[in-house]
C-alpha cells in the first residue's frame, strides 16, 4: 500500500476535516432533487411529449455532459497538481453551476426541451469538475488508514443533505395539480403553480442556494495546497503531465484494471441514478409527492449504508465493499425492470388492486423494496471507490491520478445512458431501455474480480 504522508494529515484540524466533508453535503442535493427526484420525473413527464420521448432526451442530455466530463476531467486534474491551489476552481465551477440551476426556473411546460437540457448538462458538468478538484484534496487530510471511513462518511452526510433538501420540497413545496395542497394539506410556499410546475421548477434553485452556502466551510476552513504555476504555464505542464500519467498507467496494471473497470460500472451506477426515478415516474404515473418520498426513503438508507460501509471499509477494504454493493445494485436493476402495473420479478401476479393512497398498488410497494437495496448500495460504491484510489497513489500525485479517475468514471459515461435512450427510443419501451444497465454491471464486476487491492500493487 502507498504510504501517505502524515505531516499534512496532521494539521487539519476538525473544523477543517467537517469542510471538506460539507462540500458532499452541498453538493448533492443537485443529483439527489434536481437529477433524480423531483425535475428529472417533471421533465420527462409533464414537458416531454410523453414518457418515452422524455427519458430518451433526459438520457442524451446525461450522456452529453458525461461526453464532455470524460474529455476536460483529466485534464483539468492534471492542472490542478500544477497550480497547487484547489479551491479557485472550484469556486469558478461553483459559479457556472448556480448559475444554471436559477436558469431551469424557467423551464416551464411547454419550455424549449433543448434549452433546458442544455442549461442541466452545463450544471452537470460544473459539478463533476468540482467534484475532481474536491477529491483531489482527500489524501493530503487524513492518513491512508483513514482515508476510507472519512470518504464513506462523507457520502452519508451528502445523502442527508440531499434528504434535507428533498423532504422540504415534499412538504411544502410539492402539491397535487387537481387540488393545489401540498402532502400537509396546505398551499405551497410561496405561492407556486403546481399546474405549471412551479413546485419542480423551483428545485433548480433552492439546490443552487443550498449548494452555495455550505460550500463555504470548505473555503473558510479546509486547507489548499500553496499556489503553484501560473494558468497558462499550469496548463502546458498540466497537457504534459496528463500525456505522462497516461503512459505512466499502462506500466501500473492493478491501477490501469481498477481504472478500467470503475469506468465500466460507474457508467452503469450513474445512468441508474439519472434515471432511475424517471423510470418510477413514467411506469406507475408517480406525482412528484410519491417520487419525492421514494427518493427520501432511498436517502435514509443511504446514508445508514454509508455509515456501515465507513466501518467495513476499514476492516474489509475498499474492494470488497465496492463489490458487495455492485451485486446488490444488480439484483434491485433486476427486480425494478421486472415490475410493473400487476405484477414483479415478470411472472409474479401481484393483482391491480389500488387503495387509492400513497404507492396505493402491490406492484408500488415491490418497486420501494428494490429501492431500498439501491439506496444501500449506491453510496458505499462511490465513497468506496473513492477511498480505492486514494490509498493506491502517492498523495502528490492525487491532483493527476484523480483526474484519471474522473476519466474512469466518465469515459464512456454518455455510453450507459445514451444506450438507455437509443434503446427506449427505439423499441418505446423504457424497461427495456433500462434493462441496459445491467450489462455495465455485469462487465465491471468481472473486471474487478482480478484486481488487486490497493491497485498499486499487493493481492486482495
Amino acid at each position: 500500500m502507498v504510504a501517505l504522508a502524515t505531516r499534512d494529515a496532521a494539521r487539519t484540524t476538525r473544523a477543517g476535516l467537517w469542510g471538506w466533508m460539507l462540500f458532499d453535503w452541498a453538493a448533492q442535493p443537485f443529483f439527489t432533487v434536481v437529477t433524480t427526484f423531483i425535475f428529472g420525473p417533471y421533465f420527462v413527464s409533464r414537458m416531454a411529449s410523453d414518457p418515452a420521448t422524455g427519458q430518451a432526451v433526459w438520457g442524451y442530455g446525461v450522456a452529453l455532459a458525461g461526453f464532455v466530463i470524460a474529455v476536460l476531467s483529466p485534464v483539468l486534474g492534471s492542472i490542478a497538481d500544477q497550480t497547487g491551489a484547489r479551491k479557485p476552481w472550484i469556486a469558478g465551477f461553483a459559479a457556472v453551476k448556480i448559475i444554471c440551476l436559477c436558469l431551469l426556473w424557467f423551464a416551464a411546460p411547454g419550455s424549449s426541451l433543448f434549452w433546458v437540457v442544455l442549461l442541466f448538462s452545463l450544471a452537470s458538468v460544473a459539478a463533476e469538475f468540482s467534484t475532481v478538484f474536491n477529491d483531489s484534496m482527500m489524501p493530503r487530510l487524513v492518513p491512508s488508514a483513514e482515508v476510507g471511513r472519512l470518504s464513506n462518511l462523507a457520502w452519508g452526510l451528502g445523502y442527508l443533505g440531499g434528504m434535507i433538501v428533498l423532504i422540504f420540497v415534499v412538504l411544502f413545496l410539492s402539491a397535487s395539480p387537481e387540488t393545489g395542497r401540498t402532502l400537509l394539506g396546505s398551499a405551497p410556499l410561496w405561492g407556486l403553480d403546481p399546474a405549471q410546475g412551479e413546485d419542480a421548477r423551483a428545485s433548480a434553485p433552492i439546490s443552487g442556494l443550498w449548494y452555495f452556502l455550505f460550500i463555504l466551510p470548505m473555503f473558510w476552513f479546509t486547507p489548499d495546497q500553496k499556489r503553484g504555476l501560473a494558468v497558462r504555464q499550469a496548463v502546458r505542464r498540466g497537457m504534459s503531465e496528463l500525456r505522462s500519467t497516461l503512459r505512466e498507467v499502462r506500466t501500473r496494471p492493478g491501477i490501469l484494471r481498477f481504472l478500467v473497470a470503475r469506468m465500466i460500472y460507474q457508467d452503469g451506477v450513474g445512468a441508474l441514478l439519472a434515471l432511475g426515478g424517471t423510470f418510477a415516474a413514467a411506469m406507475f404515473g408517480w406525482s412528484i409527492t410519491e417520487i419525492g418520498l421514494f427518493g427520501i426513503i432511498l436517502n435514509v438508507v443511504a446514508i445508514l449504508g454509508c455509515v456501515v460501509a465507513a466501518k467495513l471499509d476499514v476492516s474489509l477494504g475498499s474492494k470488497r465493499v465496492v463489490t458487495i454493493s455492485l451485486v446488490l445494485l444488480l439484483i434491485a436493476l433486476v427486480g425494478i425492470v421486472s415490475t410493473g402495473p400487476g405484477f414483479t420479478l415478470f411472472l409474479v401476479d401481484l393483482g391491480t388492486a389500488d387503495s387509492h393512497g400513497l404507492f396505493g398498488t402491490a406492484a408500488e410497494k415491490a418497486y420501494l423494496v428494490y429501492g431500498l437495496l439501491i439506496g444501500v448500495a449506491f453510496g458505499p460504491v462511490q465513497a468506496s471507490s473513492r477511498s480505492y484510489l486514494a490509498r493506491s497513489v502517492p498523495i502528490e500525485d492525487a491532483g493527476r491520478y484523480f483526474g484519471i479517475y474522473a476519466l474512469a468514471g466518465r469515459a464512456t459515461s454518455f455510453l450507459a445512458p445514451f444506450s438507455v435512450a437509443t434503446v427506449t427510443a427505439w423499441s418505446g419501451s423504457p424497461r427495456l431501455g433500462m434493462a441496459v444497465i445491467a450489462v455495465f454491471f455485469v462487465v465491471g464486476l468481472g473486471v474487478l474480480r482480478g484486481t488487486p487491492y490497493p491497485a498499486g500493487g499487493g493481492s486482495d
